[in-house]
């Protein structure tokens, strides 16, 4: 992801020169047929952003980190809001692609190794998912309750893909892999170049509300959108 958000940023700058292309980025899971993500929906503006994405840039408030930033394209709305906002990632040319687009503040480094006291973590685009396992979560809000300032808040959006399993009457038959059922792994293709397969997490809200209780937090659902997803708000628990 990091090589087409970088090419596209590129080509972008020298003014779509033909020396300079760019492919499909292309997704691949054992449980689902191929995927694509076209590269400039890592581009969007506010406006053409879903509602749960403008719903949680307008939540934010304080000090903010962005976690798996990828293109910086939320980082800049908060940017220009005046928000004083960090943006990690882990692919170095994603990190290369935000300077040239003048987001100021950026870190290559894993979520898990970052350090800090924000008012705001934001995980985007399913950003949570970069936990990979429902047995990581309680590693996950360790860290977030580490980073979190006093007050503090974590927005992120998921969904619940329980749909993906149902039958024609209605009827949810979960795959028989000893997994939760939004433990998926995924691998990204783009142009020749194809990623190290890596672990990916969907979790529905009932069970993200029931995993964040465990360590201490509250979960409340901002906003539900149309394809069974949400945006919650995440807290430390008073006491």
């Amino acid at each position: 992801m990091g090589r087409a958000i970088f090419d596209y940023v590129k080509r972008q700058a020298l003014g779509n020169d033909v020396h300079v292309t760019t492919d499909k980025l292309r997704v691949f899971s054992p449980m689902f047929e191929e995927d694509e993500i076209p590269l400039e929906t890592l581009f969007r503006q506010f406006d053409d952003m879903p509602l749960i994405e403008r719903a949680a840039l307008g939540l934010v408030k304080g000090k903010t980190l962005d976690v798996g930033a990828g293109s910086g394209c939320h980082s800049l709305v908060l940017q220009n809001r005046g928000v004083d906002v960090t943006a990690i990632d882990i692919s170095p040319l994603a990190v290369e692609a935000m300077k040239l687009r003048g987001v100021k503040n950026v870190v290559e480094q894993d979520f898990f190794a970052h350090e800090g006291r924000y008012d705001t973590i934001l995980m985007l685009m399913n950003g949570i998912g970069i936990v990979g396992s429902l047995e990581r979560l309680s590693d996950f809000f360790r860290h977030v309750d580490h980073i979190l300032s006093p007050g503090g808040q974590l927005l992120c959006d998921s969904s619940d893909i329980s749909y993906v399993f149902e039958d024609e009457n209605g009827k949810i038959d979960y795959p028989d892999t000893g997994h939760y059922f939004g433990e998926l792994n995924y691998t990204m293709q783009y142009k020749e170049t194809t990623g190290e397969p890596f672990a990916w997490l969907y979790v529905d809200a009932g069970t993200l509300r029931q995993e964040a209780g465990k360590s201490g937090f509250d979960v409340e659902i901002i906003v539900e959108g149309e394809h069974y997803d949400y945006l919650a708000r995440i807290s430390k628990r008073d006491g």
